[in-house]
Formats: structure tokens, sequence, C-alpha cells
């Protein structure tokens, strides 16, 4: 990756980066991030990935995943937590780099109805 990636979460406070943590100094560690099943007993707890569209902004990838382009090459995101460009603005996609700040860029958090197809199971 060449550059820093960097989009606001507004859970922590902290900047979420795109950037291998081991790269980073010391002060710019951003705070672990509150894991959603965090009060769950250990047993109960997912081991998978967390998918987080922040309102006006990126959408907020944490856990175990694969991220690979559309000829299916996999694309090292450096570490567990990214931040992945919504707006389509960024410099350095698919990650954000905050330009959805600049360019005005909103978006809500969760989907303002439901769609078609849970409509159509919830009928069946």
């Amino acid at each position: 990756m060449t550059g820093r990636v960097e989009a606001e979460d507004p859970g922590q406070g902290d900047p979420v980066t795109a950037q291998p943590a081991e790269k980073m100094p010391a002060e710019e560690m951003p705070a672990e991030p509150r894991r959603y099943d965090e009060d769950l007993p250990v047993a109960e707890r997912g081991s998978g990935t967390t998918i987080t569209p922040y309102r006006d902004g990126p959408l907020i990838v944490r856990g175990d995943f694969r991220l690979v382009d559309q000829d299916g090459a996999e694309i090292d995101p450096g570490r567990e937590t990214i931040a992945l460009c919504r707006c389509g603005k960024s410099g350095i996609k698919p990650f954000c780099d905050g330009s959805h700040k600049r360019s005005g860029f909103s978006a809500p958090s969760a989907p303002s109805r439901p769609r078609p197809a849970a409509q159509l199971r919830q009928d069946g």
C-alpha cells in the first residue's frame, strides 16, 4: 500500500487506517474497537466478519476476511480492520482516504426500507 488510509470511526474517535499496524508510530495507533459481541460468553462469540456502514462515511470491515479484486486476485489489506470507500471519490480505492468529507457524501448507516427479497421471504 502506498499511502495512509483514514476514515473517522465515530464509535471510538480514533482513525481507522488500512496501513499495517507495525508500520504506524505507537502514538498514532488507534484504540482497539469494541467488539460487537464482547458481552457474550467466549464460546458464543462469532469469529467472522463485521461490516459496518458509517453514516456519511465508509464501510468499516472488522474481523477475519479476504479482499479480492474482480479477477479473484487477493488484495492485502495489511490489517484486520479497514475502511472501504463508499463515496467513489477516494484516490486509493477500494480503501477510504477521507474524500467523503470533502465531497459532501451523504448516506445513512442503515437501509431506509427493507430489501425486496427480505419482504418476499416475510410474506412467503
